[in-house]
């Protein structure tokens, strides 16, 4: 348990840069928000071109936000649970997570036979 958590701390400090490099925190929320990706984003729009140009981009670091802000909050659920017991344990049927899948994937929530029920 103790390598999975040293994975886990390692994994949710990465996240985190990469949550930073790409958004900003909401203290209020708790949510990451998008930010331009450079200071020339701010300034006035040239043309419709670089206006979508801008929006797309905006909606890719808005998708890849959204999907790491999910990663990391599995990583803190996991770390609680390292804390405050119950890691390892499937959260659907309650039975002992199998160690290879956590050795894949130490925020893994449920078991392998549960895992296929999820999906």
């Amino acid at each position: 348990m103790e390598n999975n958590k040293i994975k886990l701390e390692e994994e949710r400090k990465l996240l985190e840069e990469e949550l930073v490099s790409l958004g900003k925190l909401d203290t209020e929320t708790g949510d990451w928000e998008a930010t331009p990706e450079s200071e020339n984003s701010i300034q006035e729009v040239q043309d419709e071109g670089d206006m979508a140009e801008r929006a797309e981009d905006y909606e890719e670091r808005s998708s890849k936000l959204n999907t790491l802000e999910i990663r990391l909050n599995d990583i803190k659920h996991a770390l609680s649970l390292i804390e405050n017991g119950g890691y390892g344990e499937c959260e659907i049927c309650k039975n002992k997570i199998e160690e290879k899948r956590l050795e894949a994937n130490p925020s893994a929530r449920t078991c392998e036979a549960c895992m296929e029920k999820v999906i």
